[in-house]
Order: C-alpha cells, then sequence, then structure tokens
C-alpha cells in the first residue's frame, strides 16, 4: 500500500476484487472445519416441562392471601430447596444415577449445574433469580444431561419436586400462620382477663368514686341535699306544732285548774286560753311589732293580772284542789297525745337529718377523688382499652388465617399446575451444528480481512495515476494511455484502411 494514499470505495472494491478468491477460502474452510469440530464435543440433551401459575380462584377481596411474597420471589426460593444436596441426594437414590464410575457428589453438583429455571414469557429471557416481574404467568424447568432419557426423567421429577414443595410450603405456611396467631390470641386473652380482674378489683375497692360515676354522684348529692332541705323544713314544722300543741296545753291545763275555784276565773281562763291561741296564730302569720299582735299581748296582759289577783283571793293550794277534783278533760288528754306525738316525729326528723348529712358527705368525699387514684384509673382503663383491642384484632387475624389455611388444603389459592409435561428431546441442544458452522464462517471472514490488510500493507504495486503521485509526490508532466492488444490491433486495422482509401 502507497503511504499517503487516500482510499475511496472504488479502491476497496479493487482490493476485494483482487483477492476475492482468498477471503472465499478463508470463509469457506473456517466454516467447514466448525462444522466438523462440532462432531468432537459429546452431544447434550434438554428437556424442558412448563408451569402455569394459577391466581387464586376466591377474589382477594373475600379472602386476603396469607402468603403475601411475590411469586418469583417464591419460585427462587423452592428452586433453592429442590436444588439443594439433601433434596438431590435422595432423587439420585431413587433413580439409580451414581453409575459408570460417579459419586453422589458428582452426580448432585451435575444436576445442580445443569437445571435451569426461565420464566415461559418469550420476551424474557433473563433467569427468574434476576427478574422482578410482576406479569408473572408461567416458568420452564429445563435440565440437560448426555441422553435424551436422562433429561427426561430427570426434569419430570425436579418439576414435581417443585409443584408438591410448593404445596407444602404454602400449607405449612399457612398453618404456622393460624398457630402463630392462635397462641398470640390466647396470650391476649389471657392479657386482657387478668386486666379486666385488674380493672374489676380497683372498681370494687372505690366502688362509686370512680370518674365514671362522677355525673351519677353530683345528680345523687343534688337529690340528697333537697330532700336534707325538705327534712329540714319538715322538722321546723314539727318543732312549730310541738310548741304549738304545748301553748295550747298549758293554756288548756290552767283554765282547767282555774275552773276549780269559781265561774268567774274559769270564764277568764277560757278567754285567756283563747286569747293566747288566737296569739300563736297570728304570730305564726305575723311579726312581734304587728298591730294585731300587739294588741293580743296587750289584752293577754291585763286577763293575766286581773286573773292574779283572783287567784291570791282564792285558795292557795291548786294542786291539792285540783287531785280533789274531777279527772283532766278530753281536750287536755288529746292536747297530751299530740304533743308526744310531735316529740316522735321531731325525733324521727332528726335522726333522718343526721343520716342525711352523713350521706351527703360521703358522696361529697367521693366528688374529691384525689389525683393518684384519677390517674390509676386512667391507666387501668387505658390498658383494658388497648389489650381489647388487641384481642379483638388478633381474633379476625386467626379467623382469616383459619379461612386461608382451609383454602391451601382445599387447593383453591394461587397454585403451580403443570401445564406440558417434560419432553422426551429429539435433536441434541449442544452441539447446534450450523451455529458452529456459522461461528466458523465468521471467524474465517475475521481471518482473511486480516490476511488481506497485511497483503496490502505489504504491496507496493503502483495501479493508477493515484498511485504514481502518492509515491512520487510530484505534479503529473504526461501520461502515457494505456494500450492493450486488442486496442493496438484495431488501431493498426485502422490505419491499414486510410491508407488504401488513400491510395485509391
Amino acid at each position: 500500500m502507497i503511504a499517503n494514499r487516500l482510499l475511496d470505495f472504488d479502491d476497496y472494491l479493487a482490493i476485494a476484487r483482487r483477492h476475492f478468491k482468498l477471503l472465499c477460502f478463508a470463509a469457506f474452510s473456517a466454516s467447514a472445519i466448525g462444522f466438523l469440530v462440532s462432531f468432537v464435543f459429546s452431544p447434550r440433551y434438554t428437556s424442558r416441562s412448563l408451569v402455569l401459575v394459577e391466581r387464586q380462584t376466591i377474589p382477594a377481596g373475600y379472602v386476603r392471601p396469607i402468603v403475601t411474597t411475590s411469586v418469583i420471589d417464591r419460585i427462587a426460593t423452592l428452586q433453592q430447596q429442590v436444588l439443594s444436596r439433601s433434596r438431590l441426594d435422595g432423587l439420585v437414590a431413587r433413580m439409580d444415577l451414581a453409575r459408570k464410575g460417579k459419586s453422589v457428589d458428582q452426580v448432585v453438583d451435575s444436576i445442580q449445574r445443569n437445571v435451569s429455571f426461565v420464566e415461559a414469557d418469550p420476551s424474557a429471557s433473563a433467569s427468574l433469580m434476576f427478574r422482578r416481574s410482576m406479569d408473572f404467568l408461567g416458568f420452564y424447568v429445563r435440565f440437560t444431561a448426555d441422553n435424551p432419557q436422562d433429561a427426561q426423567q430427570i426434569c419430570a421429577e425436579i418439576t414435581s419436586m417443585v409443584l408438591a414443595e410448593n404445596s407444602k410450603m404454602r400449607e405449612q405456611v399457612a398453618v404456622n400462620t393460624t398457630d402463630f396467631l392462635s397462641r398470640q390470641l390466647a396470650e391476649a386473652k389471657t392479657n386482657l382477663d387478668q386486666k379486666d380482674q385488674e380493672f374489676a378489683e380497683f372498681k370494687s375497692r372505690y366502688l362509686g368514686q370512680l370518674p365514671s360515676d362522677m355525673e351519677n354522684n353530683l345528680a345523687i348529692l343534688n337529690g340528697l341535699i333537697s330532700e336534707f332541705d325538705a327534712n329540714t323544713q319538715a322538722l321546723n314544722r314539727a318543732e312549730q306544732d310541738k310548741s304549738y300543741a304545748q301553748s295550747l296545753l298549758d293554756e288548756q291545763v290552767a283554765a282547767w285548774k282555774s275552773s276549780q275555784f269559781n265561774q268567774t276565773t274559769d270564764t277568764i281562763g277560757q278567754q285567756l286560753v283563747t286569747l293566747r291561741t288566737q296569739l300563736v296564730t297570728l304570730q305564726s302569720r305575723y311579726r312581734d311589732d304587728h298591730p294585731d299582735v300587739v294588741k293580743m299581748k296587750r289584752d293577754i296582759a291585763a286577763l293575766e293580772a286581773k286573773q292574779k289577783q283572783m287567784d291570791e283571793s282564792g285558795p292557795k293550794d291548786k294542786d291539792a284542789l285540783t287531785e280533789t277534783g274531777r279527772t283532766e278533760p278530753p281536750q287536755v288528754v288529746q292536747l297530751r297525745d299530740r304533743i308526744r306525738q310531735d316529740d316522735a316525729s321531731v325525733a324521727r326528723t332528726t335522726e333522718k337529718e343526721k343520716q342525711l348529712q352523713k350521706t351527703i358527705d360521703s358522696y361529697r368525699n367521693r366528688l374529691t377523688l384525689s389525683p393518684k387514684v384519677e390517674e390509676e384509673y386512667k391507666q387501668l382503663t387505658r390498658d383494658n382499652e388497648v389489650a381489647q383491642r388487641l384481642y379483638e384484632t388478633l381474633l379476625a387475624n386467626k379467623s382469616e388465617s383459619q379461612i386461608q389455611t382451609d383454602l391451601e388444603r382445599s387447593q383453591q389459592g394461587e397454585q403451580l399446575r403443570l401445564l406440558d409435561a417434560a419432553n422426551l428431546p429429539d435433536s441434541p441442544s449442544f452441539p447446534v451444528r450450523w451455529q458452529f458452522a456459522g461461528g466458523g464462517l465468521a471467524a474465517g471472514l475475521c481471518v482473511g480481512l486480516v490476511a488481506v490488510f497485511w497483503l496490502e500493507w505489504r504491496d507496493r504495486a503502483m495501479r493508477d495515476e493515484r498511485d504514481v503521485l502518492a509515491a512520487l509526490e510530484m505534479p503529473m508532466l504526461v501520461s502515457v494511455p494505456w494500450v492493450s492488444r486488442e486496442s493496438q490491433d484495431q488501431l493498426n486495422s485502422l490505419r491499414s484502411r486510410v491508407k488504401t482509401f488513400l491510395r485509391a
């Protein structure tokens, strides 16, 4: 290749024409070698099964799923569990795979390397370990072995293990959740019973003194105060009645005793009794400075003075005369009975007043509740409410968990269903001979291009005027056209015809 020579498209076409045979030889030779190399490798057969993810048959609005992890995470977990050494040891023993001088560990390692879980979506080529799509419909279980029968059997066995492990895992999660919630519910019930007992003991210890009894106590206290006021008024009336009856008795007795001496004294005594009766009546209605009361007192005082004068002129021992006379009249006896009834009424009213006062003081003490008792009441109430809410929440969750457990046992929850069983491969998955041939063809083209580039780089031939200009780096003074043999023969023939024409 001439230095400082810029190549264009025509130059590349010229290079391709010059080295076309070399490129074809390199490409086809490498393709044939790749195809022959594919026969060196032992054939490997891949069997696959399709597993479909079926959603829960009952809507989630009625029964919430108890397994909240995503499908892809659960399948990744199932893959790790199924491909664990402890599970594969049993598979190797059942299928008698440890033969031809291979140990169990070697067979287990081979199975772990040759198993893959791939999503069934054709557009998803990533492994499930790195896939996080929410629209997951299913997946393939693939296994590669040296012969198609082993590939099919092991793929079918691993698929069965995945389906069984999924059902077992979901049911176990539901059962464990139900058992856990049952234990938590029992503890919550014990705690709630303890809080209820503490609260009941507190209420019995401070019966009627709780903040919740405040309004009731206030209403009862107002009623007791009203009853106390009514009892006080009744006591005052009873005392007034007693005083009135006593005054009447004194007057009746005095009048009865005076009647034992003479008629005049009797008349004055009767008048005096009448006036005193009227005075008592007036005093119960008016004040002492009322004109009628003042006038009545003057009349009584005049009669009393007159009676005194008559008593001083009469017998001296009135009591002796009374004892020798008749018995007390019925009016006096009735007044004495009335006074005894008034005494009993006053005594009852007084006793009731003491009891009411004691009860009022008790309710007033209840209203003045100490802050410590109130704070303890609030704390117990709050703890009881929290324990009650926790118990109700756990009870509802346990019921839902029990429903979900029954749903899993009846296989109505989310399930993995085998859609396509493991197939018997009819052609090897490795090596793919056309891929080897295609790879050899591409490698041969690359080698041929490298060889062409090397030959052109070593070539110093000048094939056209641009090569000359690039090599000499001088302007061209004259150019000698290239004349081929055919052109020369044509030119000689033309000259002969011209000469013949001129001679003629």
